[in-house]
């Protein structure tokens, strides 16, 4: 599999300080605590804060264009919900995710995705399949042109697509919970799952547009299962390349 690239921590560092003004400035409209909780997420889904990178608020600060203040409070909220770590004496880094965490994000994401399927199946309408053959269309086009990041993005808005179709508000808001850290991990793996992911989406998209309920779901607990064990494959080759 191809190796997504990783900028050792005090690289990264060094790339962001070396960059003329701010790398992101958070949207004032919103509020700011909010904006830049958002903002950090975001720079930790994508991996431009490494798992393990230390986080200086002055740096953060700086680099979103706000003072030390929001980013302390973002940083606390992101520990509580587990993205970052906070150690004394040591300040913050980004949470490094282990196997057990994964594999129970999966399979909650699993059980909740399956039966989104379903019910998407049974809500189906031409329409419907329409914005889903699109959706499948620009994760392919991603595909060809080796775009990770448009890789994770196409994954995740066919996703929540399917997810809209459910019609079922609760699952919808909680898939949203998982949603930001199945990115995370999936980043990762984006390329290695490649052209079986898309095609495992378009079998997806035919039994939903045939309102086959349970094989919307059937299909849909063996795609989001594989991810799930491409990602363990992948943390098994990384702790071997490691001894």
């Amino acid at each position: 599999m191809t190796n997504p690239s990783v900028t050792p921590p005090a690289a990264g560092r060094a790339r962001r300080r070396a960059s003329p003004g701010p790398a992101r400035i958070v949207e004032r409209p919103a509020p700011l605590r909010e904006a830049v909780y958002d903002a950090i997420v975001e720079m930790i889904i994508s991996r431009e804060l490494q798992p393990g990178e230390h986080l200086g608020e002055g740096e953060l600060a700086a680099q979103l264009g706000v003072s030390r203040q929001p980013v302390r409070e973002a940083l606390q909220r992101l520990a509580t919900e587990g993205w970052v770590d906070l150690r004394p004496a040591l300040g913050a880094s980004v949470h490094v995710p282990t196997d057990a965490e994964a594999d129970q994000l999966f399979a909650v994401r699993t059980l909740l995705e399956a039966e989104s399927a379903r019910l998407a199946a049974r809500n189906s309408t031409p329409e419907h399949v329409d914005r889903l053959w699109k959706l499948q269309q620009a994760g392919v086009k991603a595909l060809k042109v080796n775009d990770q990041d448009g890789l994770v993005a196409g994954n995740a808005a066919l996703h929540a697509y399917v997810v809209s179709m459910s019609g079922n508000t609760v699952l919808a808001d909680l898939i949203a919970v998982v949603d930001r850290r199945v990115r995370w991990y999936y980043l990762p793996i984006a390329k290695t799952r490649g052209k079986d992911a898309w095609d495992e989406h378009a079998e997806i998209i035919e039994a939903i547009a045939n309102r086959n309920g349970r094989r919307a779901g059937d299909l849909m607990r063996r795609h989001t299962e594989r991810t799930r064990q491409i990602h363990h494959e992948r943390r098994e080759e990384l702790a071997t390349e490691a001894v």
